[in-house]
């Protein structure tokens, strides 16, 4: 990586140390550019950091990843050989932290740092305040905060009351924590990838009196290995530059053969096809339905006390309904009116960029399959060669109507839901990144590559100070 050396350094801030955040350390780290970086736990890993005391991880203690770890280890920092095909999130928690200390990031953040404002000054600064009154301006912003710590309920919520107990799934720890699981008739509401594994868990003989998953449409169950091998192996030898309508083709006609008849499971039979919908996958939850451990319902029509009633008008006695049923994006620190998040959805450049704002950067907000771990290092290659003149940002009309022709090519098969919004496809991602970058750097040649952003931050922080210190000295 060629190093980004200005006469005037910038200053840049990152919001958050989970893996989007420390990817993002570690490309301003090379390129020798200063930066301040927050976090608001005691320690860095974010949601995989189980029993966060921030309270934003959605770890619950049996969590596994979904994707190999052959797709989401850093290039410079390989997982040994004996690492098992489908980490614990412990063991990715070990990983992070021995990352961030092999690159000699640790002393760069700053713990317990909650940000509360990041504002956008008349001079094009950014400013941020944090909970303890301190605030400092940046030339740059790089907010990794992440999705999985806002929970989704259902709305409207569902009529009627409910005597039992109500929780979302990122408040599920353990079949024992937050609350005592054993001998409980239990309602597990969604059948994303945290519905599976949770009823999966909790359906055994030895912890559930009885257990159901309500759902309101079918799903495709993926298995985890595939002849052997992890699935995600075969995922990636799909490459980047196969047309969409083909890829999806190949995936329609080969996910019947993986996944089987899912009503033979008591499933809804899909409205859909098995491209239109991001994957869920189990390697347990198939075998708990075929065994009757776990009864499917279908969408909840109403509470009433004790009880649920069911569209089917079917009523069952339940004593704990735990709801699956996804996250919501937000950014508090942020202005509403800078970033627009309508229907779940941000629409950003090249999932970077708000075009009004190029001095900001969102890393890491997407839905990728096969893996969301590598999907930053691909964001910041184009930030890296940004920041440095070698890439230009189109102007701003055509950096929306590229994201709305980016939104649709990704997201437009999948049927409408809020877990779709952000979907991505990080190897055709990694694709088309090259060729966007190869049109960024004409555009820049054009301009001299001229570096995009004016290094203010440090001189308006210094002369804040001795204006302080003046100040501080009147009699």
């Amino acid at each position: 990586m060629n190093h980004y050396k200005p006469m005037n350094h910038h200053k840049a801030c990152i919001i958050g140390a989970g893996s989007s955040g420390i990817t993002t350390a570690r490309m301003l780290q090379k390129n020798q550019i200063p930066f301040d970086w927050f976090e608001t736990s005691d320690n860095i890993g974010g949601n995989w950091y189980y029993n966060n005391p921030n309270d934003m991880s959605a770890c619950y203690q049996s969590l596994h990843i979904d994707t190999s770890k052959t797709v989401l280890q850093f290039d410079e920092f390989p997982l040994p050989e004996s690492a098992p095909d489908y980490l614990h999130h412990s063991d990715i928690y070990t990983y992070l932290n021995d990352y961030v200390d092999f690159c000699g990031l640790r002393d760069q953040i700053t713990f317990n740092a909650e940000v509360i404002e990041a504002s956008l000054s008349k001079e094009k600064l950014w400013r941020v305040e944090l909970r303890n009154g301190d605030s400092h301006h940046y030339d740059l912003l790089f907010i990794c905060n992440g999705h999985h710590w806002s929970p989704r309920w259902p709305t409207p919520r569902f009529n009627g009351n409910f005597n039992g107990i109500e929780i979302h799934s990122h408040e599920y720890l353990t079949p024992f924590e937050p609350h005592d699981m054993r001998n409980k008739n239990i309602l597990v509401v969604g059948v994303g990838n945290s519905a599976m594994d949770i009823a999966s868990e909790l359906s055994q003989r030895s912890i559930a009196k009885k257990l159901w998953v309500s759902t309101r449409r079918g799903v495709y169950i993926f298995p985890k290995y595939v002849m052997g091998k992890p699935a995600d192996k075969f995922a990636v030898l799909s490459p980047g530059w196969l047309p969409a309508p083909i890829q999806r083709f190949f995936m329609d006609m080969a996910a019947p053969l993986l996944t089987g008849q899912m009503e033979k499971f008591g499933l809804p039979k899909p409205d859909f096809k098995p491209s239109q919908c991001h994957a869920t996958v189990s390697g347990e939850f198939l075998l708990r339905a075929g065994g009757g451990d776990i009864s499917i319902k279908p969408t909840i029509q109403g509470l009433e006390g004790d009880q649920v009633r069911f569209t089917d008008d079917s009523l069952e006695n339940i004593d704990v309904i735990i709801y699956a049923t996804g996250y919501n994006v937000e950014f508090p620190f942020l202005d509403s009116s800078l970033v627009k998040v309508v229907d779940n959805q941000l629409p950003l450049f090249k999932r970077i960029f708000i075009p009004e704002c190029p001095n900001l950067f969102i890393i890491g907000l997407a839905q990728v399959l096969p893996a969301l771990l590598p999907f930053p290092r691909e964001q910041l290659k184009l930030v890296d060669a940004y920041l440095r003149g070698k890439y230009s940002l189109p102007t701003a009309d055509e950096m929306h109507r590229i994201t709305l022709d980016d939104q649709q090519r990704y997201t437009g098969h999948f049927y409408k839901a809020a877990r779709h919004t952000m979907q991505v496809d990080s190897i055709k991602y990694a694709y088309e990144m090259k060729k966007e970058l190869k049109a960024g750097f004409k555009r820049a040649k054009k301009k001299g590559f001229l570096l995009p952003i004016p290094a203010n931050a440090g001189l308006f922080e210094n002369t804040s100070k001795n204006i302080k210190e003046k100040l501080d000295n009147i009699p």
